[in-house]
């Protein structure tokens, strides 16, 4: 990394679990952060597990997600939306969600949401 610019293989961004409540075989790269200079937005990987799942829960921050692999059910305010691949999804603040993976394989999701909510 050289003049606050980052080029690096997502795959190679250290990994870890989400252990917070109503999680289940989540894990969470940071991909872009404060770490890298970044003042506007953090940028996030999330890999679900077949069966696993993010926490039912609301905030008062945007997120906006591209879904790389894979295939779920994303709950929205008591709702489920199914999606896979290259399904973007618009995640506005208060409102109560949860991502599921409905598939045999991973699900990759990209994650953007402000820095002030990092």
């Amino acid at each position: 990394m050289s003049n606050g610019m980052k080029i690096e293989k997502s795959s190679s961004i250290n990994k870890r679990a989400v252990e917070v409540e109503g999680a289940k075989d989540v894990e969470i790269r940071w991909l872009i952060s404060k770490d890298d200079g970044a003042e506007n937005f953090a940028m996030r990987m999330f890999e679900l597990q077949p069966g696993g799942y993010t926490p039912l829960h609301e905030h008062r921050h945007e997120h906006e997600v591209f879904v790389v692999e894979g295939e779920g059910i994303f709950v929205f305010e008591g709702k489920e939306h199914p999606f896979n691949r290259e399904y973007v999804i618009f995640v506005p603040p208060n409102k109560q969600h949860q991502f599921r993976n409905r598939g045999s394989s991973v699900l990759r999701l990209l994650c953007l949401i402000p820095m002030t909510a990092a």
